[in-house]
């Protein structure tokens, strides 16, 4: 079994982003998704919170790979970024959806507001 810097399983620091991942992947997949929640708000704000999410996570298990801090926000900001890309492209050939780069440079905003999020409170609680 491969352990996690703290002596855990490394699966419980990347199921979690992962698992989100797929999320987003089966709500991209759907013409419409959450009709309530996006009847209600910006669909650049739920694209930001959606992928501010996934940068927390990211970071969380790039850094429980004892990954220098500045590095996980870089690379969890370049992962979120790929992923938002490869969520638009997707989403290009659902019915009712289209590709938007709007969207996806909104998700790589999203997901460094959320990298920089878990750095910040990392460091104002004192994480390794």
């Amino acid at each position: 079994m491969s352990l996690t810097a703290g002596g855990g399983p490394r699966w419980l620091l990347w199921a979690p982003p992962i698992a989100y991942a797929a999320l987003i992947f089966y709500l991209s997949s759907l013409s419409m998704p959450l009709p309530e929640l996006t009847a209600r708000f910006s669909d650049k704000l739920l694209h930001g919170v959606e992928y501010a999410v996934l940068g927390v996570l990211l970071c969380r298990a790039l850094r429980g790979e004892r990954i220098a801090w500045r590095l996980c926000v870089v690379l969890a900001v370049v992962l979120a970024s790929v992923y938002g890309a490869s969520d638009e492209w997707h989403q290009g050939f659902v019915p009712e959806r289209n590709s938007d780069v709007l969207d996806w440079i909104t998700d790589t905003v999203g997901g460094a507001l959320g990298s920089i999020l878990y750095r910040w409170l990392a460091a104002l609680i004192r994480w390794p």
